[in-house]
């Protein structure tokens, strides 16, 4: 099959502002004075409340609210009260933040209100604000206490006890300047080190603010009651297992390529990476955050992933006889050699410093996390500060960030035999969601397949060991999603090897002990063996970090999100996991494999009835663009299947405490059967109170893609597409993609967007489309 470059998507020159949706419906009917009253008492009991909790050692008091509304949120009237929207969540509250306890101009608005209907009027002043207020209180001590404390039983202040010590994270709201949040951070240390307490890291980000705290039980239960402290938890604990695979006989290691100085880079931000003969020479550099861990892997996990993340899959290699490198190596070690994080330092902030060392030393542009934290699986609510801080660095610098969606033992117990019997129904449970950081928007995050069987020849023959998942099925022990609003995730899915039943033993073996259940890579301790293996998404994660990579090889100076675009552009659902899936619904084929196992060859080139043109952009708030997308008479025309893929991806900046995370939104149409002037008329900017809402263009016109806007645009990595399987000539030559960029709670923070996006051109017929379009872009 020929390999051709990718081609351009051409962006047709004129540019106008979107036209907008309308806004929600009536406020609800209220009695203005008794409404306005029971407010007012709310807020009285509310600050006074605060006022009780307040400590002298603490200045500049702030006063927290938590308002919980009947429609729109209406942030901009809060913010244009004077109050600081801190959070919003599902249950249309939100958590304000106000640094003086009067409140003069709210106050003001309701007793407007309670004054009834003025004369000459249809509603009372600002009804519709006051009317939507549902009630208003304050966040209690108890709402600080976060998920893995309230796991462990700690449901009320009270049960921090008395003479106890505890290795506790504390998180601010993001209520101000860095300036103000740093001097918040200060007094809260002081108090911390005046009461026989010790701080042990602390860190500033653009949003998140953070310290991790060694305390006994008085000085936490007085910090839950402090006004601008928004969380209290355990610190992170990785996702990682212990045991050692057995060695594996290969024998008669073939040459390795040579790199060039420029070959793609990629981070490992895991235990480190040691000088194993097959790497030595492509592993650039070393770090170790804090610089105490040293870099040296003792624990082993680093150079596996790192193993994987150079060859992709070694075992297909080793087995055609070659063993070729694709990417150069960094490490960023974080995780000690016990396997655990560091207790003196905050993830976030080791995070921060890990990627942004190794980005500014090394000009590394690709990383993998191949860790979660084991005690913090997504609950369908808000992600932590360890995803947010990622999602960050991947808008800042520009980066690639691939992190694995986690490990779940599938049946323990008694009950292990259900990991065979009852799969695949166990992945789709609550307690089988992905760990934190893996529900990050702006990195890809990527679940595990099986590569086979498990079971080794040697057991072939014993009835006893039960193959749990055949080829191309989902790994039994993948964590899932959906993610944040219900989004697409994990993205992506990629080999990462499965697990067998063993009835001797009663129990699951994975790729650490039964190595044919695991995926290869390299021994950490290569004087003992040279190759390991190991089971966990922890190795499908690498696999596709390598592809990312190889994408850069060709493209050196692609956007994150063009590699981001092209991946998830050339991915599928593979049939064994869709029909081993299927009967649990279309659904849970998302939430387990995303949009699928991403194939290299498609990724990076085109060929002769397969043609992929792309464009890396952006756009103003509220703006759109439009794309040409030319589609040639043997594409509309000759029989049999043909399909138009397209695929966005974009990095906007997030707030982990809000419900709306992404502070932008973008969207994509496919458009055809009219021209260019029609679709800029109808996508145009207009005045929604004079010509109404904007609806969708005419089905005629709209291509159905799938999946539909409601599901792909909960996203920033998106991707749907459009078959055909009749002649289409009557629609014309040429198509028109519209991409629009949709404002939210950042649009007062940032003046544009960019994005990047990927369409594909296919047919299952050898008809040869390339030429034909690279004729239409030339011109």
């Amino acid at each position: 099959m020929p390999h051709y470059e990718h081609l351009r998507l051409v962006r047709l020159p004129e540019q106008f502002e979107r036209r907008k949706h309308g806004g929600g419906g009536p406020p609800p009917q209220r009695d203005p004075r008794t409404h306005s009253a029971r407010l007012s008492v709310e807020l009285d009991n509310t600050i006074a409340a605060q006022r009780a909790r307040r400590r002298p050692e603490f200045v500049d008091p702030a006063l927290i609210l938590r308002v919980r509304m009947a429609g729109a949120l209406q942030e901009g009237a809060w913010e244009g009260l004077g109050l600081t929207v801190l959070s919003s969540d599902a249950d249309r509250s939100l958590v304000l933040f106000a640094d003086t306890d009067d409140l003069r101009d709210f106050r003001q608005r309701l007793n407007l209100y309670a004054q009834g209907v003025p004369a000459g009027q249809i509603n009372p002043a600002y009804a519709a604000f006051v009317a939507n207020i549902e009630s208003i209180g304050g966040v209690e001590p108890r709402d600080r206490i976060g998920v893995k404390l309230r796991e462990d039983g700690f449901a009320v202040e009270t049960d921090f006890v008395d003479g106890q010590r505890y290795t506790l994270d504390l998180e601010l709201w993001d209520f101000g300047r860095r300036d103000l949040r740093e001097r918040k951070l200060d007094e809260i240390g002081a108090y911390i080190a005046a009461r026989g307490g010790e701080v042990l890291d602390r860190y500033i980000g653009p949003s998140i603010s953070m310290l991790r705290m060694v305390v006994e039980g008085p000085v936490v239960r007085a910090l839950l009651g402090i006004d601008v402290v928004a969380n209290i938890d355990l610190p992170p604990q990785p996702d990682m297992g212990m045991a050692e695979a057995l060695a594996l006989d290969l024998a008669g290691i073939p040459d390795l390529n040579r790199l060039d100085a420029d070959a793609p880079l990629i981070g490992v931000i895991d235990s480190g990476i040691n000088d194993h003969p097959l790497i030595e020479d492509i592993l650039v550099g070393a770090i170790g955050v804090p610089e105490t861990l040293g870099t040296a892997d003792v624990w082993g996990h680093g150079t596996r992933v790192g193993g994987i993340a150079v060859f992709g899959d070694i075992k297909g290699q080793l087995a055609a006889g070659t063993l070729n490198r694709g990417a150069r190596l960094c490490s960023a070690k974080v995780v000690n050699d016990q396997g655990g994080f560091d207790n003196r330092r905050l993830v976030p902030s080791q995070m921060r410093e890990a990627i942004t060392t190794l980005h500014r030393r090394f000009g590394c542009r690709i990383f993998v996390i191949a860790l979660g934290d084991k005690r913090l699986h997504y609950d369908g609510g808000k992600v932590g500060a360890w995803a947010a801080t990622l999602d960050e660095l991947v808008r800042e610098l520009d980066l690639v960030i691939v992190v694995s969606a986690g490990n779940r033992y599938p049946r323990g117990g008694n009950r292990v035999e259900q990991a065979v019997t009852e799969y695949p129904d166990y992945l789709v449970e609550a307690a089988n969601r992905f760990l934190e950081p893996a529900g990050a928007m702006n990195v890809v995050t990527v679940g595990a397949l099986s590569h086979g069987t498990g079971i080794a020849p040697e057991l072939a023959d014993d009835v006893r060991v039960r193959p749990i998942t055949g080829a191309l099925e989902p790994s039994p022990f993948t964590r899932v999603g959906p993610g944040i609003a219900g989004s697409v995730k994990p993205d992506l899915v990629d080999f990462g090897g499965t697990m067998v039943f063993d009835a001797v033993t009663a129990s699951l073996r994975n790729g650490d002990d039964l190595p044919s259940a695991g995926v290869v890579s390299l021994h950490h301790l290569p004087i003992e063996q040279l190759f390991t293996a190991r089971s966990g998404t922890s190795y499908a994660a690498p696999t596709v970090a390598f592809k990312a990579s190889q994408i850069l090889s060709l493209l050196p100076n692609a956007s994150a999100n063009l590699v981001r675009a092209l991946l998830v552009g050339a991915a599928r659902v593979p049939t064994e996991a869709s029909d081993r899936l299927g009967l649990l619904g279309a659904d849970a084929i998302d939430q387990v494999c995303g949009h699928g196992l991403v194939d290299l060859e498609r990724a990076a080139y085109s060929d002769d009835a397969r043609v992929v043109l792309y464009a890396e952009d952006e756009l103003a708030i509220d703006h759109f663009a439009v794309y040409e997308v030319p589609i040639p008479a043997d594409f509309q025309q000759t029989p049999g299947r043909r399909t138009v893929k397209v695929s966005l991806a974009f990095d906007p900046p997030v707030r982990h405490t809000r419900t709306d995370y992404a502070g932008i939104g973008m969207s994509f149409r496919l458009i055809r059967g009219c021209d260019a002037e029609e679709v800029f008329e109808h996508y145009r900017r207009r005045n929604v109170a004079v010509e109404g809402a904007v609806p969708e263009m005419a089905a005629r016109y709209a291509c159905k893609l799938e999946p539909g806007p409601q599901t792909r645009e909960k996203a920033t990595l998106q991707c749907a597409s459009v078959t055909f399987q009749r002649d289409v000539s009557v629609y014309g030559d040429r198509y028109y993609l519209v991409v629009r960029c949709e404002s939210g709670w950042a649009q007062e923070l940032v003046q544009s967007q960019r994005f990047a996006v990927v369409v594909e051109i296919s047919h299952e017929q050898d008809i040869r489309l390339y030429q034909q379009i690279r004729v239409r872009v030339r011109a």
